[in-house]
């Protein structure tokens, strides 16, 4: 990965730097292929036949970044710290909202509709788990999406409940906890 961050390479010179099997190289070429994490991005001329150059997909470099948990944490502190509670409630509404845009909105019955909020929040890196309680759905996260930048701070976890009203075109009402170990906790409600 570290090569590839610095310009696209062949298998071979991979190994060659690596001091790798060329297939061993490619297993893992094949590997990241498959995650996303590298793509093909050209070819080389080789003595006998081209080579296929490879490199870093261009969103990889954020999978590879640790700033960004420490970034937001600290602009949710100072944001917390310079804005109102109904401006900073406000805004993760907002936030929530246009990062449920990303997605397509999903067709038919509530309970159709579930499931796939429960992909999407699997596919961000949440583990959990649905469940039927009255004439509502409960999702129940086994941790929190944003422990990092929860901290106890609520307007967090409503960036997320908004996410999912909006997703789910329904009443979403977080019920999140906050102690040592934050979990996620959404009641989904079919609008009336």
């Amino acid at each position: 990965m570290e090569l590839l961050r610095q310009d696209a390479l062949t298998p071979n010179e991979i190994a060659d730097r690596l001091g790798l099997t060329h297939n061993a190289v490619r297993s893992h070429l094949a590997a990241l292929l498959r995650a996303r994490v590298v793509r093909k991005s050209g070819v080389q001329r080789g003595v006998t036949r081209p080579a296929a150059l490879y490199g870093l997909e261009p969103r990889a470099e954020s999978l590879l970044s640790r700033a960004y948990v420490p970034f937001i944490a600290h602009l949710l502190e100072a944001l917390d710290e310079q804005m109102s509670t109904a401006q900073i409630d406000k805004l993760m509404k907002k936030v929530g909202q246009d990062l449920a845009l990303e997605w397509p909105r999903p067709d038919g019955p509530l309970e159709q509709r579930v499931p796939v909020a429960v992909r999407l929040l699997a596919d961000l890196g949440a583990l959990t788990e649905v469940a039927r309680e009255d004439h509502s759905f409960v999702i129940r996260g086994h941790g929190c999406l944003l422990a990092e930048a929860v901290h106890g701070k609520p307007f967090v976890c409503r960036a997320v409940e908004s996410l999912l009203a909006q997703f789910l075109n329904a009443h979403v009402r977080e019920c999140c906890e906050r102690g040592e170990r934050p979990r996620c906790c959404f009641r989904i409600q079919a609008l009336s």
